[in-house]
């Protein structure tokens, strides 16, 4: 059987933002949101307008679904994101020692779909189907990053201060999802939670689209080295587990 054709996967992507995001969108907005240079984003909307499966606003330039399109479905089921991510979360709450959560974006917050917990027998309470917000956890931020339409913008947002360093101004915040997004990570280092540290990385669909955030958390001198980076051997084990979670999501659309 052939590969999967990536332009084809890239305007399902399109249309699935489209269709999910509730409002026109513009160009650089689908861009950001697949991470795609403007150029290759605009010969695909453009295709897809030609084919009436995408309007323009003559006006405005944005982007909707079009006339010729049957209503999109929006995005995973929290149930199917579980079941896709639980032995891989399983598996990297043992060999990092740290809590691991499955994070999806909902409204203003990052909604936890599944937490495992820290193997150590510590006290701990089970957090699955809560909220936690996005501008002060790692999951939460990494859905900022990486899947902004699907997510406020930072200015948005209602930036409470939980600890004394919570990014709590909108340049702060835009600081920390720039880093995110240099580094393919987002952190926080007890921005939430007084010395408890986090650090998450994109799960992604087909095309391209961030669809949730995987992360682990640990006390903050656990997790981060020198520097405030997350520990090597830790960050490397997150960013597999995130790569075949991807693979999964992307092979079961």
């Amino acid at each position: 059987m052939p590969g999967a054709i990536q332009s084809v996967e890239r305007a399902a992507a399109i249309l699935r933002l489209l269709g999910g995001a509730g409002r026109p969108l513009a160009l650089a907005e689908l861009a950001a949101a697949l991470d795609l240079p403007r150029p290759t984003v605009h010969g695909l909307v453009r295709t897809l307008r030609d084919e009436g499966l995408v309007d323009q606003d003559r006006t405005t330039a944005l982007y909707r679904p079009g006339a010729g399109l049957r209503r999109l479905g929006g995005g995973w089921d929290r149930h199917d994101l579980r079941s896709r991510a639980m032995n891989w979360a399983d598996a990297l709450a043992g060999g990092t020692g740290c809590a691991v959560y499955l994070a999806a974006p909902v409204g203003t917050v990052a909604s936890l779909v599944h937490h495992v917990f820290r193997p150590d027998g510590s006290p701990q309470t089970l957090r699955t189907n809560t909220e936690q917000p996005l501008h002060a956890t790692a999951w939460g931020k990494c859905l900022l990053a990486f899947a902004p339409v699907a997510t406020p913008p930072a200015r948005e947002l209602e930036l409470r201060r939980y600890t004394g360093r919570t990014a709590s101004t909108v340049a702060m915040l835009e600081a920390h999802l720039a880093a995110a997004r240099a580094r393919g990570m987002a952190t926080d280092v007890g921005e939430f939670e007084t010395g408890v540290g986090g650090a998450a990385v994109p799960l992604r669909s087909g095309g391209g689209l961030t669809v949730a955030a995987l992360g682990i958390a640990a006390p903050v001198e656990e997790l981060f080295g020198g520097g405030g980076e997350p520990r090597r051997h830790l960050a490397e084990q997150l960013q597999h587990a995130g790569r075949e979670i991807s693979a999964s999501l992307v092979t079961s659309r």
